[in-house]
């Protein structure tokens, strides 16, 4: 497991491999409505957390996913750190005019832990184990690695009425290649860019608006986003 992690940490940052075209028109810009929600137990270090995702080839109706996820967390004393333990369900779409789809269970594992440099440099890592059940293909996993990083522009730090900058690169690592009947995947799965602006609507609560581009091994594609996170 540490052998794993520390290989992909090094590889999120060498990934650069030039991609080459598939069915998936690159060119045409798609969009990610997301809301994503953490809850904390009163008195207690325990919470839930998860997120719901319409995720469109295009600006809406081409479904790339639906993602379903939810997860327990856990907040260890004396350690800023969360643990979650979580599933998901995804419904995959085919891009154009197809309307064939697959469905996905997925367990999950991630630790999160916040690391702030200067006065407004906020980052949070987080290192993820995923156990995947894609429909009509053999059981694999996957390990993912997310960088965020957050800045305030008008405070210094993110709290209500706050502007504020926000980026992230993630690493997707595939810990098994064969998916069954005699196909693989690829080591690298995919890396995913973002940039967006950020604003406190109020306490708990806050709406980012960016681009995010995602790369596989087969199609380069940015992805409009429009997210709403709220804290409890």
């Amino acid at each position: 497991m540490k052998r794993s992690l520390f290989l992909l940490v090094c590889t999120f940052f060498l990934v650069g491999s030039k991609l080459t075209s598939a069915q998936v028109n690159q060119d045409k810009l798609g969009a990610w409505y997301m809301y994503f929600f953490d809850a904390k137990f009163e008195d207690s270090r325990w919470g839930v957390q998860g997120d719901v995702q319409y995720r469109n080839w295009d600006l809406g109706g081409d479904l790339e996913q639906l993602l379903i996820r939810s997860g327990v967390t856990y907040r260890p004393k004396n350690a800023n750190v969360k643990l979650t333990l979580g599933y998901g369900n995804i419904t995959s779409g085919t891009y154009g005019d197809s309307n064939a789809k697959s469905s996905e269970s997925r367990i999950y594992q991630e630790v999160l832990f916040p690391v702030k440099f200067g006065n407004r440099m906020y980052t949070n890592h987080r290192f993820r184990y995923e156990q995947r059940f894609v429909e009509g293909q053999d059981f694999r996993s996957r390990y993912r690695y997310n960088l965020f990083l957050n800045i305030p522009l008008n405070t210094t730090k993110i709290e209500e009425k706050t502007l504020y900058l926000s980026f992230y690169n993630e690493l997707f690592i595939n810990a098994q290649r064969n998916t069954g009947n005699g196909y693989t995947v690829e080591f690298f799965d995919r890396n995913r860019l973002y940039s967006a602006v950020g604003y406190v609507l109020r306490e708990g609560m806050k709406i980012q608006l960016g681009v995010m581009k995602q790369r596989t091994n087969t199609w380069t594609k940015s992805q409009w986003q429009v997210s709403l996170h709220q804290n409890f």
